[in-house]
């Protein structure tokens, strides 16, 4: 049975999953375009990290940043290999919407990238109500990134 639950990011799994997360999505996308978060950047009071447990095994990794008082930002989600295909995704996904819904937040957005690699994070916010909106935050607009928003 999965379980979703507020991320200890001094367990090496945890620690181990975004490391390999930040790496690949900056591998994925040109230079200066990645916003993959480290740890230590995940540590910040404003980001609420999950996790994802398969039994004792890390499926997956998420996070839900505090923008404003009416808005949220979906960070650092990745479904480990071993446990693709399985709904991973979209549970951490509906997980933190539900999150920032109970926090009060009237929005949540993202970004991700315009490389193939991440069509199938595409897809899947697209499946739950994200639609492409213009650079939010301290972001600017890109041709290798989509930024996506859903009013909540």
């Amino acid at each position: 049975m999965l379980r979703i639950v507020p991320a200890d990011l001094d367990d090496s799994r945890v620690v181990a999953l975004l490391q390999f997360h930040a790496e690949t999505a900056r591998a994925q996308t040109a230079a200066g375009s990645a916003h993959a978060l480290d740890v230590a950047a995940l540590r910040a009071a404003d980001l609420h990290v999950r996790a994802a447990w398969d039994g004792a095994q890390l499926a997956g990794i998420g996070a839900l940043r505090i923008l404003s008082p009416a808005a949220g930002e979906l960070k650092s989600m990745h479904t480990a290999a071993t446990h693709r295909r399985r709904g991973i995704g979209r549970a951490m996904l509906l997980h933190l919407v539900d999150l920032a819904r109970s926090m009060g937040l009237e929005r949540v957005g993202l970004e991700t990238g315009s490389w193939e690699y991440f069509a199938p994070a595409r897809a899947l916010y697209r499946a739950h109500g994200f639609l492409e909106c213009p650079p939010f935050g301290d972001y600017r607009a890109d041709p290798n990134r989509v930024f996506l928003t859903r009013t909540l």
